[in-house]
C-alpha cells in the first residue's frame, strides 16, 4: 500500500510538474513574443522611411528662457535623482536615468517598451534635483530630455555603474569593467572631410526595452534624422570586461539634389593632444590622449597601425581595401607612468574595436586629424566609407559590433608596435642629411618570441615618392629583450607629405603589423 501510494504520488506529481513547466514555458514564450511584437527595428525603420519621403523639418529645440540662460555650471547643477531611476523599484539588472534639457543639449523623446506595449516617458520635474538654481520647472510642461544613460553591475554586485551614454547628435559611448570614459562613437559621419560642411545627424527619439530579471543585455532603439537622411538603429549592449555594443542600422537617403560625398559608417571620435611620438616639453605629463593609434585589419590579412598626431593643419588619410575585417581607435599604452595624471587616468580610457557583421564590400577606412590647443577638444575621427555609396532615394543596411576594451584588447596575431618615438639622436659629423627624420619603433608579439636565438630579422621600410629611406636597422633591445627598429628618412619636398610603411621580416615571413606614418608638410 505505501509502495503503491508512493508510486502513484510520483506519477501524479510528475504529470503536474510537466504540465506546470509546459504552461510556464508557454507563458514565457507568449510574454517574450508580446514584448518582441511590441516594438522592433522594423517599426523604427517605418518611421524613418516615412520621414525620408518628406522634406526635412528641423526638430523644435525651443526651451524656457530661464533654462536657456543657464551657464555651464548652472546646467551641471541639475541632476537626475538616483532613487527615481527607471527600473530601480523593480530591482532589475539594468537601470536608466536621463539628462535634463539645456542650452548645450539636443532635445530627445524617450519611450519604454514593455510586454504591454510602448509608452512615452514624460518629463517630470520631480525626477531632478536643481541644485542652487532658482527655476520654476513646474511651469515648463513636457520638455523632453537631453539624453540618457544606463547602469549595470559592471564592476561589483553591490553597486550599479554607468554603462552607456547617449547624448548630443548621434554620439554614444560605453564602458567596460574598470574603464573611464574616453572616446565616443556616432551613428553616422557625413561629409566629415572635404569641401562640403559636415552634417551631424541626430538621434531624435529612443525606445528602451524593459529587461527581464535575468537579462544579459540591454536593448535600445533610436530614430535618426538629418537634412539628407534618416535612420533606424538597434543597440544590444552586453556589459563585461569588454562591453559590447551590437549595432543594427537601416539608413534612408532623402531624395535631395545634393548627394552625400562621404558617408562614414561606424564612426569613432577621439582626442590626441601629445604623446611619445609628439612630446610636449612644457607639460610634466609624458602623454595626453584618449587614443594613441588607428588599427586596421584588412580582409586580405594585413594589419596596419597608424600612430595618431596633433597636426598643425587638418589632414585626412585613407586606407583602401577590398574588404574590411575590423578597425579601431586604440589606447594601446595602458601604463600609468606613460601619463602620470592622477585625475584624468588616461591609461584607463577604453579602446574601441569595430567588427563588421557581414561583408561590407570594398571601401576605405578614413582618418581625419586636426590641431587642438588643449585636451578638452576631440580632434580625431575614423570611419568606414563604402565604395558603393547609396544614392538619394536609396537605403543601406549594415551591422557591426564595438568592443570597448581595456587591458585585454584586440592585437594582431603575430606582432605589434609597442611604442613609436620620433626624433634625431646623435649623428656622426658629416652624417647629417637635409630634412631628415628619425623614428625608433619597438615591437612585441608571439611571432617574435618564437624566433630561435640569433635568427636574422630584417627591417623592411618604404616611402612614397617624396621620401627616401636613408637607414634601417633591426636589433634586440639588450635591456628589454624586445625587438627594436630604427629608421631614418629624408623628405625631398618640404611642401609635400611623406607616407611611411615599415615592418619586421624573417626569411620572407612577416613578423609584425605594418607601421604606417605620415610626415606632414
Amino acid at each position: 500500500m505505501p509502495s503503491f501510494f508512493h508510486s502513484t504520488f510520483q506519477r501524479r506529481t510528475a504529470a503536474v510538474s510537466t504540465q506546470f513547466v509546459a504552461l510556464l514555458v508557454a507563458g514565457l514564450l507568449t510574454l517574450a513574443a508580446d514584448q518582441a511584437q511590441a516594438w522592433g527595428l522594423d517599426d523604427v525603420a517605418a518611421l524613418a522611411r516615412a520621414q525620408a519621403q518628406a522634406p526635412f523639418k528641423p526638430a523644435n529645440q525651443a526651451m524656457p528662457t530661464e533654462l536657456a540662460n543657464l551657464d555651464y555650471d548652472g546646467y551641471r547643477d541639475i541632476r537626475f535623482s538616483p532613487d527615481r531611476n527607471l527600473w530601480r523599484a523593480d530591482k532589475l539588472p539594468y537601470e536608466a536615468n536621463f539628462f535634463h534639457v539645456g542650452r548645450l543639449s539636443d532635445i530627445v523623446r524617450l519611450n519604454e517598451i514593455t510586454a504591454q506595449g510602448v509608452k512615452p516617458i514624460p518629463y517630470n520635474p520631480a525626477d531632478f534635483n536643481y541644485g542652487q538654481n532658482k527655476l520654476s520647472p513646474q511651469t515648463w510642461g513636457d520638455l523632453g530630455f537631453g539624453g540618457l544613460r544606463t547602469f549595470s553591475n559592471l564592476n561589483t554586485a553591490e553597486h550599479k555603474d554607468e554603462l552607456v551614454v547617449f547624448s548630443g547628435a548621434s554620439y554614444f559611448r560605453a564602458l567596460g569593467a574598470g574603464q573611464r570614459y574616453g572616446l565616443s562613437a556616432r551613428g553616422l559621419a557625413v561629409d566629415t572631410s572635404g569641401a562640403s560642411p559636415e552634417e551631424f545627424p541626430r538621434f531624435t527619439e529612443f525606445w528602451l526595452e524593459k529587461p527581464s530579471a535575468g537579462a544579459k543585455q540591454l536593448t535600445i532603439y533610436a530614430l535618426m534624422d538629418s537634412a539628407r537622411m534618416t535612420g533606424a538603429y538597434r543597440f544590444d549592449i552586453t556589459p563585461g570586461e569588454q562591453t559590447v555594443t551590437e549595432v543594427h542600422a537601416r539608413v534612408f537617403m532623402r531624395a535631395t539634389d545634393k548627394p552625400v560625398a562621404t558617408l562614414g559608417l561606424a564612426p569613432l571620435t577621439s582626442m590626441f593632444f601629445f604623446g611619445e611620438n609628439q612630446p610636449r616639453k612644457e607639460d610634466f605629463r609624458p602623454e595626453v590622449h584618449d587614443s594613441d593609434g588607428l588599427m586596421i585589419a584588412t580582409g586580405e590579412g594585413e594589419w596596419l597601425w597608424r600612430p595618431l598626431q596633433n597636426p598643425a593643419a587638418a589632414i585626412t588619410t585613407s586606407f583602401s581595401m577590398k574588404s574590411l575585417k575590423g578597425f579601431g581607435l586604440m589606447q594601446r599604452d595602458r601604463a600609468f607612468h606613460s601619463y602620470e595624471d592622477t585625475e584624468a587616468r588616461y591609461e584607463s580610457r577604453p579602446s574601441a574595436w569595430v567588427t563588421p557583421l557581414g561583408d561590407w564590400g570594398p571601401g576605405r577606412v578614413e582618418l581625419l586629424q586636426f590641431g587642438i590647443p588643449d585636451e578638452t577638444h576631440d580632434n580625431v575621427a575614423a570611419y568606414w566609407v563604402p565604395a558603393n555609396m547609396p544614392q538619394p532615394g536609396q537605403s543601406i543596411d549594415f551591422a557591426y559590433t564595438i568592443h570597448w576594451q581595456g587591458q585585454n584588447q584586440q592585437l594582431p596575431p603575430n606582432g605589434w608596435v609597442t611604442q613609436s618615438r620620433r626624433g634625431t639622436g646623435y649623428l656622426r659629423p658629416g652624417a647629417e642629411v637635409q630634412d631628415q627624420h628619425q623614428f625608433v619603433l619597438d615591437f612585441a608579439g608571439p611571432a617574435l618570441d618564437a624566433l630561435p636565438e640569433g635568427a636574422p630579422v630584417q627591417a623592411m621600410a618604404s616611402t612614397n615618392a617624396n621620401g627616401r629611406v636613408i637607414e634601417t636597422l633591426a636589433y634586440k633591445n639588450p635591456v628589454t629583450g624586445a625587438w627594436r627598429m630604427t629608421l631614418r628618412v629624408q623628405r625631398l619636398n618640404p611642401a609635400l607629405p611623406v607616407e611611411l610603411r615599415a615592418f619586421l621580416q624573417h626569411n620572407q615571413q612577416t613578423l609584425s603589423e605594418t607601421w604606417t606614418n605620415l610626415i606632414t608638410p
